[in-house]
């Protein structure tokens, strides 16, 4: 027995308790309860009449139908609350007993919240400019943000000197596995310190990819919840043998390199990768990521004061690397910005002092708004292409750079070079094809299709001297395996001499007419050994047709008296057998016209059409009085939304169904079962599963590789087959999604349709019949074993500064 002064003092913490926790439950329990509003949801069989009588009978008001058959109708009453806690049970009842009523529904309260972005929290979020809207356009990061993408899963190294991997906005982010000292061989990659701080160019690089964002200290990366890395590999002796091991490190884990260094942008270098690191990279693109290869994102170079030409620098101008260019807030170019032909994309950095610079993170654990150059435009694309990695992880490195061709925009970049090339497209040699848009580039990786394999064209021509301009016409290897229709990269190897190797500008035009200038003139270049078997490469001419007459130019732009001899030159095309069959493309580059035996569905180029559209053939419009001829075309065309698979637009036309709809084969429609009273009817909306679980499920079904299991799942995946979820499963582009589940396995199943209504099945679908050709690891390149000059091995710095 308690004494009686215990027991008071305990029965008044048990009442002070309940007065503290008691507001907490209700309201916890308030957030949970659905609320009931006076408005009620009705399915009658005959229709407005029917509902009006049912409104007169229990005092309802009428609003009207819910969907245009005139079964469902929407019915409010002026007599009950507007919103309560519990049903109302007297209108139940009566609902319930009225034989017309074949369901009905009370409505309740539904929390939605807009999908616009929350702004990091981060104090300096405000200075970063180039992503948080305050300039037009920006790299648009805000509206990858909001669709949830934030780098997740993605792997970033920074190769440079080092990174600080315990600074507060990049400790939570950092990847041990990602990271190596090759110039001390240990695991730990902290940056030496020094009184200048010279070694804080790898942090710097680092915190644009992948600081984290709302932790309240400094701005937030790009891909601010990537993993990043560091190599340790600048700060000492660089040979053949460093570069090569840092590209190497780890390329099953690690899904981007990204490096801003090279040699001297002093105008007068030319130099490229060794055999070692050239092998590096060779291994990187077929091997790296599973085969899907690896992305090496490069800085195009900080040589514009000395009329420097990154075409002169072996890495920036390798088809295996991402090169980036600068421009600053104003759209103008940076007093260190090198134009060349090999640049294939740019994003923000500074020009002058006064303009505002990349803010990200600093030694010493803090942070600054003075990063600048292009090795702060390097990372930047880095990051982005981490987005679109997380968005469709199967992307391989050549898909990689045909999205960023396409998600880049001249905006408002100013320079006297743009021109249009034969596809249509804007390219600038001091730009590439423009500003990096990530919601762009996002949008497109969604639906990106594999890229058919990599062919390469090896055309040796003779030169005839003394002319200045060669020309030959190609064929691209026509009627043999490697033949090109579609080019990518072309390289032009020159072995040369001439007096003064600056004065001599090389310029290449293509049968489609574009003129890309492969180096120009260079000033401070005042050797004499000309060029020793240098390979030049242009991206100018993507998705050109290359057959037909190839000019080379070569033109003295500097003393009277120059001279020289030209001893080999080598055309080296690479590309594909066609351009996704496509026949004729707009001046985006989208597809109009495919070959056949294609169907074009949107702007890509099918081998069959997938579920929920059928194939025909478009009739041939003859010309007439101002009226062009329209050729036929094999065209995909949507079914009836009732139908899954059919054989034309009539709901009369199924030839399967979605459960728990069957289907009627005497009339070659879908019909559902009648639902209970009470009970909802079901919908598509009941089948739906969020990405996530789609990924699961369907990983679970090539696993298993079960039929039935896979046509059931494919059920749950069709609404990611039509539209992205934050468009509730429709989209402007038909196959949104479809680029990421078609490439899941090689046994993945894919449901065509059947005649007749007979039932679905799984056939052993191969990765090439969505795309005519199209592969799912197009990465693999053939026979393109290249071996540049130079030395297998050197000692000495590597330029790491560009970083202005």
């Amino acid at each position: 027995m308690l004494p009686a002064r215990t027991a008071l003092w305990l029965r008044l913490t048990l009442v002070l308790g309940l007065a503290l926790v008691g507001p907490v439950t209700v309201g916890w329990a308030l957030a949970r309860a659905p609320i009931y509003v006076s408005s009620w949801a009705v399915r009658v069989s005959q229709g407005y009449q029917e509902a009006e009588r049912l409104a007169r009978k229990f005092g309802f008001v009428n609003l009207g139908q819910i969907f245009p058959d005139g079964q469902y109708f929407h019915l409010r009453h002026r007599g009950v609350v507007q919103h309560s806690l519990t049903p109302h049970w007297g209108h139940r009842l009566r609902l319930k007993k009225d034989p017309k009523v074949q369901w009905f529904q009370q409505q309740t309260l539904r929390r939605r919240v807009k999908r616009s972005l929350v702004v990091p929290t981060d104090p300096w979020f405000s200075k970063q400019w180039y992503m948080n809207n305050q300039v037009q356009p920006d790299l648009n990061i805000l509206q990858v943000w909001s669709q949830g993408l934030s780098g997740q899963g993605i792997v970033v190294s920074v190769l440079d000197d080092g990174i600080e991997k315990d600074h507060p906005d990049l400790w939570a982010n950092y990847d041990p596995l990602a990271s190596y000292d090759f110039n001390d061989y240990d695991p730990d990659p902290q940056p030496r310190y020094t009184p200048s701080d010279e070694n804080r160019h790898g942090t710097r690089c680092a915190g644009e990819v992948a600081a984290k964002a709302n932790n309240r200290f400094c701005g937030a990366g790009v891909a601010y919840n990537a993993r990043i890395g560091g190599v340790r590999m600048l700060d000492g002796t660089i040979t053949d043998v460093i570069e090569a091991q840092s590209l190497s490190l780890q390329p099953q884990h690690i899904h981007i390199y990204s490096a801003s260094w090279g040699p001297e942008d002093d105008g007068r270098t030319v130099e490229g990768p060794g055999i070692l690191t050239r092998e590096a990279f060779r291994r990187g693109v077929t091997k790296g990521r599973g085969g899907l290869g690896t992305l090496f994102i490069w800085a195009s170079g900080n040589g514009g004061l000395h009329y420097d030409n990154c075409n002169c620098d072996g890495y920036t101008n390798s088809i295996h690397t991402l090169s980036v260019g600068s421009t600053t807030q104003q759209g103008h170019l940076p007093w260190y910005s090198e134009a060349c032909a090999s640049t294939l994309t740019t994003t923000y950095s500074s020009g002058v002092a006064t303009d505002p610079q990349i803010v990200t993170t600093d030694l010493h654990h803090r942070c600054t708004d003075k990063h600048t150059g292009t090795s702060a435009s390097a990372p930047l694309a880095a990051g982005m292409i981490a987005l679109a990695l997380e968005a469709n992880p199967f992307l391989t490195w050549r898909d990689m750079q045909h999205l960023v061709v396409r998600a880049s925009r001249p905006a408002q970049l100013q320079a006297e070079d743009w021109r249009t090339n034969g596809v249509g497209r804007q390219v600038s040699h001091h730009y590439g094809y423009g500003l990096l848009d990530a919601g762009l580039l996002v949008d497109m990786a969604r639906s990106w299709l594999p890229t058919q394999p990599q062919k390469k064209c090896v055309i040796p021509i003779v030169p005839i001297l003394p002319l200045m301009h060669v020309r030959k016409n190609v064929s691209a290897c026509a009627g043999h395996a490697n033949y090109i229709r579609s080019l990518e990269h072309v390289q032009v190897q020159l072995s040369l001499s001439y007096s003064r190797r600056g004065d001599l500008e090389i310029s290449l035009t293509s049968p489609m007419g574009t003129r890309s200038t492969l180096v120009a003139i260079r000033p401070f270049d005042i050797s004499g050994q000309g060029y020793d078997n240098w390979i030049f490469m242009s991206t100018h001419f993507w998705d050109e047709d290359p057959r037909g007459l190839w000019t080379l130019g070569l033109e003295n732009k500097g003393y009277y008296f120059n001279t020289g001899t030209l001893y080999r030159y080598t055309l080296l095309l690479y590309g594909t057998v066609t351009s996704s069959a496509c026949v004729q493309r707009d001046t985006e580059g989208l597809c109009q016209e495919c070959h056949s035996p294609a169907y074009i569905l949107g702007h890509l180029c099918l081998a069959y059409c997938p579920p929920r559209y059928f194939n025909h053939t478009q009739q041939t419009v003859t010309a007439g009085p101002g009226r062009p001829a329209t050729p036929a075309l094999r065209v995909c065309s949507s079914c009836h939304s009732s139908c899954y698979t059919c054989r034309g637009s009539s709901p009369l036309d199924c030839t399967s169904c979605l459960p728990p709809s069957t289907l009627d084969e005497q009339r070659g429609s879908c019909s559902g079962p009648a639902p209970d009273k009470g009970h909802p009817p079901p919908t598509a909306t009941a089948h739906r599963r969020s990405p996530a679980q789609a990924m699961v499920l369907a990983l679970i079904a090539v696993a298993f590789g079960s039929p039935l299991l896979c046509s059931m799942l494919l059920v749950g995946c069709l609404p990611l087959w039509v539209g992205s979820p934050s468009t509730g499963g429709h989209s402007s582009h038909p196959l949104l999604w479809a680029g990421t589940w078609l490439r899941l396995s090689r046994n993945w199943c894919v449901p065509q349709p059947r005649p007749h209504g007979t039932a679905d099945h799984c056939p052993d679908w191969h990765p090439s019949e969505p795309a005519l050709g199209g592969q799912a690891r197009g990465g693999y390149m053939g026979s393109c074993n290249l071996d540049l000059a130079g030395p297998s091995e050197r000692g000495g710095e590597r330029e790491r500064e560009r970083e202005v």
